[in-house]
């Protein structure tokens, strides 16, 4: 039955999002597809991260980050940042200054700036429920699907058996 799991949980209607942190003078970003609204007001949002991921220290420092939604031809940038082993991931990308000083990649659909409002433990992941403070539409197109990526996270190798 849990091998259904992987192919049910891969098409399961979500986006793939760019999330960057910054605290002091270090930034990285690292890919999710977990992303949802929770609340209408005050305007909440929640996503995933695993603790274990270098931009967790900085979000936990810092307070804020920014979610650049990708769009469906931005596969590089989904691979690229999903990766932990880059020792600068923000090299080679262009990306713009948001209003409170943070990262959003310049030719996303979108980005949002968010304040931290707490966390949950969730299995090997926190929750971080976060304010809506700023953000804007960029570009026009077509969101990625986080069924489009197929395996590129390697999640079927997560899955219990």
């Amino acid at each position: 039955m849990i091998s259904d799991a992987k192919s049910l949980m891969k098409n399961i209607t979500h986006g793939v999002y760019l999330i960057s942190v910054k605290s002091r003078q270090q930034q990285n970003a690292f890919t999710a597809a977990w992303l949802m609204q929770v609340s209408f007001n005050p305007l909440l949002i929640c996503f995933s991260i695993n603790p274990q991921n270098r931009s967790y220290k900085l979000l936990k420092e810092s307070g804020v980050c920014c979610i650049s939604v990708l769009n469906n031809a931005q596969f590089i940038e989904a691979d690229h940042f999903g990766h932990s082993n880059i020792t600068d991931k923000m090299q080679g990308f262009n990306w713009l200054e948001t209003k409170i000083g943070l990262s959003a990649l310049t030719d996303s659909l979108a980005y949002i700036e968010c304040r931290v409002d707490h966390y949950s433990a969730a299995g090997d992941h926190q929750l971080v429920i976060c304010e809506v403070i700023n953000g804007a539409v960029l570009n026009h197109q077509t969101p990625m699907l986080y069924n489009d990526t197929e395996d590129m996270d390697k999640s079927s190798q997560l899955y219990m058996k």
